[in-house]
């Protein structure tokens, strides 16, 4: 098994065709991209008990969020340690032990949901499942810039290209599996037809002479529902999310493609070059493009090692936090200013087209910057994304006075753009690193810059939870001082010195305080992500900085043979 899988087994004949190569690249990275669909799993996730919306006991977007998270900072470091390992034992062995981590971290993830065991999803998912992606993700990068050193920007754009586009097919994938094993809970009757008790924030109702807790789901719930259901009552832990056995079938699906693809990986010889190409001297090359090496190690002693981290990171930053709850977030700007357009199938639909947008990014950016070069190519990122991430506050406060359809293909247009930038940024960086530090080891300087990708995974998903709860609790709380008690009372089944408690336990959201405020009140759901798409912006304007201060290498950090 260990000769099947070393290095040496899989060096290619003269004479092959470099352009099979691709094809396992993209294979792989169609698979682990599906993480960028994370979120099409929140809604289920958070109400696995209350079916419609969430029951106390269900888990919050925050704590599901962070799952995301967490595979994206083990996907960070485990490409830092594969980096060496790849240059070593070369990409199939990789790329079976990826498959392994991937699928099995799935299977371990779905275990974890169906025992409720918050931490199991957190280990199998994030952890096993992080390694998987990272280890997984460098694996073709590497490769292909071998094969193809006459064009080392649309090398990367292929290697990673299928990374941004696994939504696109996870999405769809995900969604029918999901529906196929929903199963609604009981619904118990309209709101009015069912007397409800309140205790400790929890919601009861009489069954079978016995009080159960329960759920109550108006207009808001049922426009969200995997299947749409009635307004009213619904019995908790009474159905299923279907999302448990979603995450088995998917992981058995993605480890059989993963190894047939880490089977299919061939290398190039030592001495192996494109017919008809020679390497340009130092006159035919750009002031950035070295003919040099600079060794994995030494690469950390260098300046412009961190100044593309910092601008890996940010980047990352700016759009990773949207991608965690990109589908929740179009829902909130839009569901309630919008009903009749943005629902769970637009919703959906707007993830497969951020995946769609993101592939085809990181394969046009990543071409194009072999013609306006790397650095060039990044001013644009980030001149472009400072200006569109604070158009969408202005977007949101318009939409929510002005119910036109133009404010939400304004808002889907320009964050289709934002998101070609955050694939192009991931695309061109392998082939920015190639450019600064030679081809010998990008493979694993490329693996020990993906810490900037775990670090931004802390960061973007925190930026995003945390600003939006707090502009979740300052709505709540200026909703509150239009609200009369007695209305509150009637509507929750208790008096508004437990506020908090209701909050806490998911029984008051801003929805249910929508309908008992006063007639003309704007609802504040679309703005709640106003304060981040501002932070966002910043983060750009800092990175764009490092990126104006790129300079070649300095000699005394080259390899010498």
């Amino acid at each position: 098994m260990a000769g099947l899988l070393s290095r040496e087994r899989i060096i290619a004949p003269a004479g092959y065709n470099r352009w099979r190569v691709p094809l396992a690249s993209v294979a792989i990275h169609l698979c682990i991209g599906s993480v960028y669909a994370w979120s099409i799993y929140n809604p289920s996730l958070t109400r696995l008990f209350g079916g419609v919306t969430s029951a106390a006991d269900d888990w919050s977007l925050s704590e599901v969020v962070w799952v995301f998270t967490v595979a994206i900072v083990f996907l960070g470091l485990a490409a830092a340690f594969a980096g060496k390992w790849l240059e070593q034992v070369g990409p199939r062995k990789v790329g079976v032990v990826s498959a392994i981590c991937w699928g099995g971290g799935y299977i371990v993830g779905g275990i974890g949901i169906a025992t409720h065991q918050l931490w199991l999803l957190y280990f199998g998912y994030g952890v096993i499942g992080g390694c998987g992606l990272g280890l997984a993700y460098v694996s073709p990068v590497s490769t292909l810039i071998r094969w193809f050193p006459d064009r080392r920007g649309m090398a990367a754009g292929m290697a990673i290209m299928g990374f941004g586009g696994g939504a696109m097919i996870g999405t769809p994938m995900k969604e029918y599996f999901i529906r196929l094993f929903y199963r609604a809970p009981d619904f118990l009757g309209a709101i009015g037809d069912v007397e409800l008790v309140t205790q400790a924030g929890r919601r009861f109702a009489e069954v079978a002479g016995v009080l159960q807790e329960v759920v109550v789901a108006g207009a808001a719930e049922v426009r969200d529902m995997t299947i749409p259901g009635p307004e009213g009552v619904y019995l908790v832990n009474s159905g299923s999310s279907g999302v448990a056995e979603t995450f088995f079938i998917i992981g058995l699906i993605y480890l059989v493609v993963m190894l047939l693809a880490a089977f299919s990986y061939r290398l190039p010889a030592e001495d192996w070059k494109p017919e008809g190409w020679q390497e340009p001297d130092a006159d035919q090359r750009h002031a950035l493009i070295s003919g040099n090496d600079v060794d994995i190690d030494q690469a950390l002693k260098t300046p412009q090692f961190y100044q593309l981290w910092i601008v890996l990171c940010l980047n990352v930053t700016a759009g990773i936090g949207v991608l965690g709850v990109a589908r929740t977030m179009i829902t909130e700007i839009f569901g309630t200013t919008l009903p009749g357009t943005v629902d769970t199938a637009f919703a959906a639909t707007y993830v497969v087209m951020i995946s769609a947008f993101n592939m085809v990014g990181r394969f046009i950016w990543a071409s194009a910057s072999d013609y306006i070069g790397r650095r060039n190519t990044y001013w644009i990122f980030f001149v472009l994304g400072i200006a569109l991430y604070l158009s969408v506050p202005y977007t949101a406060a318009q939409v929510s006075v002005n119910q036109s359809v133009v404010w939400l293909v304004y808002f889907y247009g320009a964050t289709m753009i934002i998101f070609t930038m955050y694939g192009g940024g991931f695309a061109t960086i392998p082939a920015y690193l190639a450019d600064i530090f030679g081809t010998r080891y990008v493979g694993g300087i490329h693996g020990r810059l993906l810490t900037a990708w775990s670090t931004a995974g802390v960061l973007g998903p925190l930026a995003i939870t945390s600003l939006r709860q707090n502009s979740v609790n300052n709505a709540i709380t200026d909703l509150m001082t239009r609200i009369d008690p007695a209305a509150f009372r009637a509507q929750f089944g208790a008096p508004v010195d437990q506020l908090q408690l209701l909050v806490e336990q998911n029984s008051v959201t801003i929805a249910r305080l929508m309908e008992i405020v006063p007639p003309g009140t704007v609802d504040p759901t679309s703005g709640l992500y106003n304060s981040t798409m501002v932070l966002m912006a910043a983060l750009l304007a800092i990175a764009l900085v490092s990126n104006a201060l790129m300079r070649p290498v300095d000699a005394k950090h080259h390899i010498v043979d």
